[in-house]
Formats: structure tokens, C-alpha cells, sequence
């Protein structure tokens, strides 16, 4: 079983990469494989709906969303981790995620998001990255507090200490879901089968 963990952030090893270090780490604990995906620090535009990815299977655009739907086919479970700005997501994770999740599949496989930040706007950054999980079918892995760190370096987020234990805890709940997960396929259970999916047009 495999975790891949993406690093919204423009800085490769920043405070976001420490929380999601501290996931993995968890993670790898309880024998689950992982990855750090960072997206980079080119710019990520956004879906202009072209309908381009429904019918190839990936986005027109050659950049890091391909790159990590190619990643997402093989794995069992997804970390999204951003920084706070301005009591939101960065631009450029949400810009990989409307896209990623736009023709990705992800039905089944388990889904959290972590977010990081100097002092405040982490709740509402964490409702935001959890709404692409809740629309995709997706087991969302919750902790023992909201996953987010707080501090401005990476040295400070290691010196929070609730915050460091809320990403071990994340790692070990996902690792149980994962293995749950796991057992019922070999106990004979199966994903639900998909209806086809209702559109509900309000205005006539």
C-alpha cells in the first residue's frame, strides 16, 4: 500500500514539508510506502473547462497535474498539504487540485488534507481542501485535532508540539483505514457500485 503526499507549498522544505514529513514518517511506521510530491514553484493554471481531459484522460496543459494523476492511479490514499494565505489555500494547490480532481478517479481511496500557518485562517483552509475529498467518494482521514501546524519556520513547527502529534496520529488512523480497507476486499467486500450520476439543473 502506498500514500502519496503533495506538497502545495512554494517552498520545497518549508513548514508544510515538515508537517507532511511527520505524516509519512508515521506512516512508513506502520509499513505503508510513501511519496512527497512537490508541485513546484511554476505557475499552475487553473480549469478553463475546456472538456479536453474527459475525453483524453489528462489535461492538455504538460505540467506537474499529469505528472501526478500518472502517480495517483497506482496508490491507495492522498495527503494534500498548503500553507495558510489569507485564511485560504494557496493559489496554485487549489488550481492543481480543481483540475486533478476534475478528471481524476479517486472513488474508494481514502483522502486528508494538512495545512500550515503562522497564527490563524488554518480552520478555513482545512474546510476548503476537505470539500474535494467529500465530492469524490472519498473516506476522509480525520485525527486527533484539525490537521494543521503552526509557525513560521520549520524549526518552529517542530517545537508544536500538539501539532506534530495531530500529523503522527493522521499517519496511524490512515494506516488502520488503509489496512481496513484492505481486509474487506480479501473478506469479499467490495467498492459500491457507482450510480450514474444525476445532474440537477435548477434553472429551466
Amino acid at each position: 500500500m502506498k500514500v502519496l503526499l503533495v506538497n502545495g507549498s512554494p517552498h520545497e522544505f518549508g513548514c508544510t514539508y515538515t508537517a507532511l514529513q511527520e505524516v509519512a514518517s508515521s506512516l512508513e511506521q506502520q509499513q505503508i510506502e510513501t511519496e512527497i510530491f512537490w508541485i513546484g514553484k511554476e505557475p499552475i493554471a487553473g480549469c478553463i473547462g475546456c472538456g479536453y481531459c474527459q475525453k483524453e484522460g489528462h489535461c492538455f496543459r504538460k505540467d506537474c497535474v499529469n505528472t501526478f494523476l500518472e502517480k495517483a492511479e497506482s496508490v491507495d490514499g492522498f495527503v494534500f498539504g498548503t500553507p495558510v494565505h489569507f485564511a485560504s489555500a494557496t493559489g496554485a494547490i487549489i488550481s492543481f487540485l480543481d483540475r486533478a480532481f476534475y478528471v481524476g478517479k479517486f472513488n474508494g481511496k481514502v483522502g486528508a488534507s494538512i495545512v500550515s500557518c503562522r497564527r490563524g485562517g488554518a480552520t478555513a483552509t482545512f474546510d476548503e481542501m476537505n470539500k474535494y475529498f467529500a465530492i469524490k467518494n472519498m473516506p476522509i482521514v480525520s485525527s486527533n485535532y484539525w490537521n494543521m501546524v503552526h509557525g513560521n519556520t520549520p524549526e518552529e513547527v517542530k517545537q508544536d508540539q500538539e501539532g506534530m502529534q495531530t500529523m503522527r496520529v493522521l499517519g496511524q488512523n490512515m494506516a488502520w483505514l488503509l489496512r481496513c480497507i484492505e481486509a474487506g476486499k480479501q473478506a469479499g467486500i467490495s467498492y459500491p457500485q457507482p450510480e450514474e450520476k444525476v445532474w440537477t439543473n435548477f434553472i429551466r
